[in-house]
């Protein structure tokens, strides 16, 4: 349950809307909309957030796997609460938890 009291909602299914998008379909009726670059940008794991805390470094180097097109290598179940995405630049540790996912939606009614 939610901090207000009413029961979060849960997924009903999610899919792949062409090369670059997840979808996914709550049993409120909700369809949330995702750009991978989105996900991979607010990863919530330890490591990214501190990342994002930092100022750019201009003299990064990019590394070969982060040239490549981005793109989820798997995506699984964390329990009943969150999906755990493994990206094809080989990072694994975020969890994405139910909320937060919904959060992070991308349709035209939330995205406004």
């Amino acid at each position: 349950m939610s901090a207000s009291g009413a029961a979060a909602p849960v997924p009903l299914r999610l899919s792949k809307d062409g090369p670059d998008r997840l979808v996914i379909e709550w049993d409120d009726g909700h369809r949330s909309l995702y750009n991978w670059q989105h996900l991979r940008a607010n990863c919530p794991c330890a490591g990214c957030r501190e990342e994002r805390e930092q100022p750019p470094d201009p003299f990064r180097i990019l590394k070969p796997n982060e040239l490549a097109p981005l793109k989820p290598a798997h995506i699984e179940p964390v329990g009943r609460y969150a999906y755990r995405i493994g990206w094809s630049d080989g990072h694994d540790s975020g969890i994405f938890t139910l909320e937060f996912l919904r959060a992070l939606c991308q349709c035209a009614n939330c995205h406004k």
